[in-house]
């Protein structure tokens, strides 16, 4: 009896996984799920931890071994996404920026793109004025520790904090004077409330950057965000396409395709390489969902999509969910007692450390920090239609792959379309997730493949893009090289995959005639009684067929084999 329940027990644990889940103000929730659970279950646990209703905007993410970025598909098996062995390690974060996250109808879910927007501040995706930095600094201070005290806040205490990658005494200045002054009074609600409508002004909102390369070499960012498709380049937005202007987008291998239509019934096709084929494709996935979440008016209007026109290529992919449209009716419905919120302004943050000294409210402990060299982006300009930098293919009027030159670009238009002063470059993880009472040291240096170093760097969330000094390599000393080794496998790729192609139609095409040849031989040869075998048999096509066209060709068939085995034979 006893042996019987010990191996009962085994085949249950067998058959549970263990998930833990880094959540957005740096906590973790463990649970445990039964090894067919689908991604659906995991995320319903969590909402149901937060007491979030709001949830669609939210998804979950992890990095496979091979060191690649994904969102946890709801529809399959989590054992299954999950190349790596249990305990399995996700983190929470938003997947799907709202257009106007100040309008959400919760103030939990204001709460938690909040904390998203914080993050994405500190790791440079969130680019903005000087100006404009010191008082989105000042509401997270405002909202994190209160009304300024001279008491308990000394001479210097916001450069205890780390909003941006790195910042300078100057701003640091004008960010405790802000706080001093301008927001007295304000409950973190509403210093939240106005970080989230100064947020989403900025031309970078909403930005989570896949890094690639243009046709010529150059590094680019592509990213997609509430209001359409961009690519940032150097300094500069050099594209931006409305998603009612992006018709199609493809992929093949490395390579990314934007098909658009703009004004004036232009099309054009943007080019763009990523740096492994797993990236490619996880680009093209998050543009298809993100396409369709902001784009449709209904989910049933969601239909499967093809990475290729050929329907035996290709990769085939599905978005799962709601839309923003019904997203913001459902929201509207929502009539309950708001949520409590436990604001973690006493606990140190790794996004934006604290200053004061209370009890964590989490039971993970710190880990060991690393410093990292970013540089900080400044100087953002209104970014309206702007010119074209890379190159692009026109279709409507023939063009080639033909980069304009720098004067060109000036002249298109008031819109130069500059971010900053400096090269865009968002950091990686900048910090290892808890996950053990030891820490683990981590090397600065970062692969350029969308992903980072290690799982554990994952497990905070920030991984996926490569920091600035590796950029700036890139950008400064391989350009040349680059832009005439990537010109030459372009061309050679180009070739090789009209060649493969080919073979695959070809391959495919003698496999539907070897299965038609197959089917002939059974109506004409066997003897199966098969209804609709008998069917076919009896239609006086087949039998003018059978009798005049394939008795002859057996007969014949039969006679050159006899033919060449009297050959053989009298050798």
């Amino acid at each position: 009896m006893l042996s019987r329940l010990m191996s009962g027990s085994v085949r249950s644990l067998e058959r549970e996984l263990s998930c833990t889940v880094r959540l957005l103000d740096d906590t973790e929730y463990t649970c445990t799920i039964q090894k067919d659970a689908k991604g659906q279950y995991l995320f319903d646990l969590i909402c149901h931890h937060l007491n979030l209703l709001e949830k669609d905007y939210f998804g979950i993410r992890y990095v496979d071994p091979d060191k690649q970025r994904h969102w946890l598909e709801f529809t399959k098996s989590i054992a299954k996404q999950m190349k790596s062995q249990p305990p399995f390690t996700m983190c929470l974060r938003v997947k799907f920026y709202p257009p106007d996250p100040a309008a959400l109808k919760e103030e939990i879910t204001r709460y938690l793109v909040f904390l998203q927007l914080k993050r994405d501040l500190y790791h440079g995706r969130l680019l903005c004025k000087t100006s404009d930095a010191a008082i989105l600094a000042a509401y997270i201070l405002q909202a994190e520790i209160g009304d300024y005290d001279p008491g308990k806040h000394p001479e210097g205490y916001s450069s205890k904090f780390q909003f941006f990658p790195k910042h300078s005494e100057k701003l640091e200045r004008r960010i405790a004077e802000i706080h001093k002054t301008e927001l007295i009074g304000q409950t973190p609600e509403t210093s939240e409330l106005n970080f989230l409508q100064k947020a989403q002004l900025l031309e970078t909102y909403g930005v989570d950057p896949h890094p690639c390369k243009d046709v010529s070499g150059n590094p680019a960012f592509l990213a997609f965000t509430p209001f359409g498709f961009v690519v940032l380049q150097g300094n500069k937005r050099v594209h931006f396409l409305k998603w009612n202007e992006v018709t199609k987008l493809k992929f093949e291998g490395k390579t990314f395709h934007i098909y658009a239509n703009q004004k004036e019934d232009k099309k054009i096709i943007l080019t763009y390489f990523a740096p492994t084929p797993e990236a490619c494709k996880h680009l093209w996935k998050c543009g298809v969902e993100n396409q369709a979440f902001y784009k449709l008016e209904k989910s049933s209007q969601v239909r499967t999509v093809s990475s290729s026109n050929l329907f035996f290529k290709g990769s085939r992919f599905r978005y799962s969910g709601r839309v923003a449209k019904e997203v913001m009716e459902q929201s509207a419905k929502i009539k309950r007692e708001p949520p409590e919120i436990h604001r973690a302004g006493l606990v140190p943050s790794r996004s934006c450390p604290s200053i004061t000294h209370g009890p964590r409210l989490s039971s993970v402990p710190r880990t060991r920090r690393r410093a990292v060299h970013i540089s900080i982006m400044e100087g953002l300009e209104s970014l309206r239609d702007s010119a074209h930098s890379t190159p692009v293919r026109s279709v409507s009027h023939g063009e080639s792959f033909i980069p304009r030159s720098r004067s060109q670009v000036v002249e298109a238009g008031d819109g130069s379309a500059v971010i900053s002063d400096e090269t865009y470059s968002p950091a990686d993880s900048v910090l290892p997730t808890p996950v053990a009472e030891h820490s683990l040291e981590l090397t600065v240096s970062r692969q350029i493949n969308g992903a980072p170093c290690s799982i554990e760097e994952e497990k905070e969330s920030e991984a996926g893009t490569p920091t600035g000094v590796e950029m700036g390599e890139l950008g400064t000393d391989n350009r040349a090289v680059g832009s005439v080794q990537v010109a030459a496998l372009s061309e050679a790729e180009q070739v090789n995959k009209f060649v493969l192609s080919v073979l695959r139609l070809l391959l495919v095409t003698i496999g539907l005639l070897f299965v038609l040849l197959l089917l002939l031989i059974v109506l004409t040869e066997s003897d199966l009684d098969v209804a609709f075998l008998r069917d076919i048999r009896q239609t006086p096509e087949f039998e003018q067929f059978h009798y005049e066209y394939f008795c002859p060709l057996r007969r014949w068939f039969a006679c050159k084999l006899r033919w060449v085995g009297g050959l053989l034979i009298n050798k």
